[in-house]
């Protein structure tokens, strides 16, 4: 028998009396009888434009408004001599331009100035590439100055870098140049005037760091990139949520016009920006550089099943009451076309329009789609009625494509089992379930899906996180609870087949809602408690479930069960047995690991313990952003099949072990 006691942080495996102990709780895992698959997209992540997410976030452009067509077609810039705004740039989508003039004194600038989102983050020696569409309009050779400057500052080394740019065409052509940073800054801001008297025209303004994830074109905050990628994601959702719906029809996310060049893909506006009059945000819109080609690309890159959200003709439920703001269930064809072209972009053949467009745009090879959500948080006898010939029309022509239906807002109650009722009659895949809940709704389902029929649609959970009352960012005892309830989700694989945690990522100055799995400002991130719970589960999925029982009960929290919440998984892959045990409760648990079903010359063998664990209210910041975070340790293992342990209280423990 063996025994887990927490040293100074670290983990011992001591060697037993296995006769002369007494276990508090007893755990039976059956390793000998394989269960229900688990899917390799149960854990993933969704995101959403939501937080300065996109455009100030993943999205690695570095300049606001860069195409002049906020409605203050100036917003974020600051002009200087003689600047006029215009139409008829290249650019159907994005007709507008600046002009540079001569201010009429050999001793005045003409200029713009650029305040990026919350300033311009740069650190030292990285370089930046610095990108503008222009044009001389008398034909005649002009020259630029390109700076980043410190605007804050009065000091002699406000501009700390810059480069001249020479425009030399009538017709409109790109320019780029590079600029190194010698220094770090994280307000700084881009600078651009004439330094000859010939008129230059602009258009589509663009700073990028070099250094982008693996060197894309029009690329990624690769650090944040990188947080996603090491969850090891099964599935990414995107784009949203309720920026799918809009506020109303015409500010929907429309997956076609975020294609193509990105010069030319027209600006939205972004719901989040007014919707939160505690964090209002007027100059928040989505540029549609991060569009759906880019998505897919990244869910590519970090092997990661696309699972794009379509509108199905509804606008936000939340805020449109009059059934003329949606679009009548025999007007839909255009939406169902859209959801039919976007299966083509993602798969078709070359010779198709639409994976011609895909191919044209650098990835000549099918993205492989398998799932589509239809819909968001719709409710109601309207939502089926709309989603129903989507249904008949996808799966008439695309029969594989894994159809995602939603049970709306609610965690439960009389709209939530009306909209399960119908998405079993219309025979989608999948039903999407959303629950924002507070930390007792969360302590209470360890048994959810337990009792779910077994016959019907899969489950999603798309979006769910546990807010605590009164904190800031994310206390750790939400997301132990958020751990705890996700064994129910595993438990239960045979029913919930994928489960993403919602919001994804806040800009630490321009969130609008909180808790969100990473935050960032504009050059560090912080990875919360609740990432590391995402994390853990993420990279110790395992492939089947293994029956794991207290007193021949499922491991749900349950009177009696002393707060404690555990799941079993076998990894076909490395032939090992994979537990996740939750302490909720505020003590230390004694725990007797049974392992039953070993043959007589199989053994178990140690791999790792990884714990998680902290007071109940502490948090990561990002100015302490190691403060929470999983410790993994080596243990020796003699031969049995008995492990006694004893759990600190707040603790999410992983323990893997080989079976040999």
């Amino acid at each position: 028998m063996y025994k887990i006691i927490n040293v100074t942080g670290k983990w011992l495996w001591i060697w037993l009396i296995a006769s002369n102990i007494h276990a508090q709780n007893r755990l039976d895992i059956d390793v000998s009888k394989i269960g229900a698959p688990i899917q390799s997209t149960m854990y993933g992540l969704f995101f959403e434009d939501i937080n300065y997410g996109a455009d100030g976030g993943l999205y690695a452009e570095l300049v606001k408004n860069r195409s002049f067509e906020f409605p203050d077609r100036l917003m974020g810039w600051r002009i200087f001599g003689n600047v006029s705004v215009l139409e008829g740039s290249p650019f159907e989508r994005n007709p507008h331009y600046v002009r540079l003039k001569y201010p009429g004194h050999p001793h005045k600038h003409t200029g713009l100035e650029n305040e990026g989102f919350f300033g311009i983050g740069v650190k030292e020696k990285a370089a930046y590439r610095f990108s503008v569409w222009a044009r001389v309009p008398d034909g005649q050779e002009s020259k630029m100055r390109v700076e980043l400057i410190k605007n804050d500052t009065q000091e002699e080394t406000q501009v700390f870098t810059s480069k001249e740019l020479v425009i030399n065409s009538k017709e409109w052509k790109k320019y780029e140049v590079v600029l190194e940073s010698p220094r770090t800054e994280a307000k700084a801001h881009l600078r651009i005037f004439l330094t000859s008297r010939e008129t230059v025209d602009l258009e589509h303004v663009s700073l990028f760091p070099v250094d982008v994830w693996k060197g894309q074109e029009n690329g990624l905050r690769r650090d944040l990139v990188e947080a996603l990628a090491a969850i090891k994601p099964g599935v990414f959702r995107f784009p949203g949520g309720c920026i799918v719906e809009g506020t109303d029809l015409d500010t929907r996310y429309d997956w076609k016009k975020t294609v193509g060049p990105v010069e030319n893909r027209p600006l939205n506006e972004n719901r989040w920006h007014y919707t939160f009059p505690h964090r209002f945000f007027p100059d928040y819109f989505q540029t549609y550089g991060l569009g759906f080609y880019e998505f897919f690309r990244l869910s590519e890159d970090i092997d990661a099943e696309p699972l794009p959200v379509l509108s199905c003709g509804l606008a936000c439920q939340f805020q449109n009451d009059d059934p003329s703001a949606h679009v009548p269930v025999l007007e839909l064809a255009p939406y169902i076309q859209d959801a039919l072209d976007l299966i083509e972009f993602a798969n078709g053949d070359v010779s198709t329009k639409w994976g011609k467009l895909r191919a044209d745009m650098g990835h000549p090879k099918p993205f492989n789609l398998k799932y589509l959500a239809i819909g968001n948080e719709q409710w109601g006898e309207e939502y089926p009625e709309h989603l129903a010939p989507f249904i008949k029309a996808i799966h008439g022509k695309y029969p594989n494509i894994n159809i995602i239906g939603s049970s709306g807002p609610g965690s439960e109650g009389e709209q939530f089992d009306y909209l399960w009722k119908e998405m079993r009659q219309l025979k989608v895949d999948l039903v999407d379930e959303h629950f924002y809940r507070p930390e007792s709704w969360f302590l209470a389902q360890g048994a959810r899906y337990d009792q779910y029929d077994r016959k019907g649609p899969k489950v999603f959970a798309g979006e769910y996180a546990c807010h605590g009352r009164g904190k800031k960012y994310n206390h750790f005892h939400a997301s132990l609870l958020e751990a705890a309830f996700m064994t129910g989700l595993e438990r239960n694989a045979d029913v919930v087949y994928m489960a993403t945690y919602a919001p994804l990522l806040a800009h630490i100055e321009g969130w609008q809602w909180r808790p969100d799995l990473i935050w960032f400002d504009n050059l560090r991130v912080m990875k919360s408690s609740s990432y590391w719970v995402q994390y853990l589960y993420g990279n110790n999925k395992g492939t089947n479930v293994l029956n794991l029982t207290m007193d021949g009960k499922p491991v749900t929290g349950a009177a009696g069960q002393n707060g404690l919440f555990a799941s079993a998984a076998w990894d076909q892959n490395e032939k090992s047995v994979i537990l996740k045990i939750v302490n909720t409760s505020d003590t230390p648990q004694r725990i007797l690991f049974n392992f039953k079903g070993l043959k007589k010359k199989e053994k178990l063998t140690p791999l790792e313990t990884i714990t998680l664990n902290a007071d109940r209210d502490a948090e990561n910041t990002l100015d302490n952003s190691e403060l929470i975070k999983p410790v993994t340790s080596a243990f020796k293992l003699q031969d049995g099949n008995i492990l006694d342990a004893d759990i600190e209280g707040n603790t999410f423990l992983v323990l893997k072990m080989l079976k040999e």
